[in-house]
């Protein structure tokens, strides 16, 4: 299975960049792991929000393939703890040939954007900056796969 990002927009915090490459490469070893990254839409001033999240929902909704398995991260989704959602990502990878998760532009999805994803899951009920929900989201999925080969990362 290959596991897609798509992010609306740079990382532009060098540390967290940093942090976010740094579990990415390490990612890797256990899969395929791609981070897409949208450009920030130009010459947004005279753009409603809605006109906004509709132009990165095009954006997005292009990097997306007919048979991809499209996971939201949404506020409104489901929240996992860090051992079920490596038990949900193994069952995806007997499954799903690529796993899509979608990390919004800072006003949310555009409707179309939330019909096409097949599930939505939330990293917390608070609120994180977008830069912040990159680095967390690479570094939960680390964790689902040192919990699925059984190394010692993860604590329970």
């Amino acid at each position: 299975m290959k596991t897609v990002l798509i992010l609306v927009g740079k990382t532009t915090n060098k540390h967290i960049s940093a942090c976010i490459d740094d579990y990415v490469g390490r990612i890797t070893h256990y899969m395929p792991f791609e981070i897409l990254v949208i450009p920030e839409l130009k010459n947004t001033k005279s753009l409603t929000f809605a006109q906004q999240k509709e132009r990165e929902g095009e954006l997005i909704l292009r990097q997306i393939q007919d048979g991809d398995h499209v996971v939201l991260l949404d506020e409104h989704g489901k929240e996992r703890r860090s051992i079920d959602f490596a038990s949900w990502l193994e069952k995806k990878s007997q499954n799903v040939r690529r796993l899509v998760f979608v990390i919004g532009g800072a006003y949310g999805f555009a409707d179309s954007v939330y019909q096409r994803g097949n599930e939505k899951v939330s990293l917390s009920q608070m609120t994180f900056s977008h830069q912040m929900v990159r680095m967390i989201f690479v570094e939960q999925v680390y964790r689902a796969c040192t919990i699925i080969k059984g190394e010692p990362y993860h604590h329970e």
